[in-house]
């Protein structure tokens, strides 16, 4: 992430203020608030993470979510408390992302000896082989983490039937992703018969 020089004038403005500046364009502002917030973000994800490069990468994408937020900024509360907000809410998407492809993936040796973007691509490819109602449905509760009920009326659905294909969903995504994992084991079971 490329920071502006940090103007003398923002160097003494307290957080709020820079973050009205940095709502209306002005980049040296935000090149103030990240150079006095980005070892406290990274330490606020390097203590609940283990890797650091993941911490890194979770500290940049926070503060480019401040950046693509900036106009909505109200300035209600505290900059710390808009900023960790922000921060807590990666934290949680990044989790439940690594506990669904974790949900999916756990039972499977083949899978889960790939690459973390091997991983993600065939998590993909696998959800985008759901039908679409469904797959809609497993997305807005798994990433979005809505309630059955904002589900439901999201989809203008029965929330019985949020229920039941989100299910179905989970079942049909399981088995997607077992399938090459069955179909790696079967061909070492019959590589010694075709050997004889």
């Amino acid at each position: 992430m490329r920071v502006e020089p940090v103007p003398e004038s923002a160097a003494g403005a307290d957080d709020q203020e820079l973050m009205v500046a940095v709502s209306r364009g002005e980049t040296g502002a935000f090149s103030e608030l990240f150079r006095r917030y980005q070892q406290p973000v990274f330490g606020f994800y390097r203590r609940r993470l283990a890797d650091p490069a993941q911490a890194e990468e979770l500290t940049q994408e926070t503060f480019v979510a401040i950046l693509r937020g900036a106009s909505r900024y109200q300035p209600t509360a505290p900059f710390r408390t808009y900023l960790y907000g922000i921060a807590f809410r990666m934290l949680g998407a990044y989790r439940r992302k690594r506990a669904l492809r974790s949900a999916f993936f756990g039972g499977s040796r083949a899978l889960a000896t790939q690459s973390t973007t091997e991983t993600e691509l065939l998590l993909r490819e696998a959800v985008g082989k759901l039908e679409r109602t469904d797959r809609e449905i497993l997305l807005l509760r798994e990433f979005e983490q809505l309630s059955y009920a904002e589900i439901a009326e999201l989809l203008k659905l029965p929330i019985n039937t949020v229920r039941s294909r989100l299910f179905r969903a989970r079942v049909a995504l399981r088995e997607l992703l077992t399938l090459p994992a069955q179909r790696t084991s079967a061909a070492a079971i019959h590589r010694p018969e075709e050997a004889l």
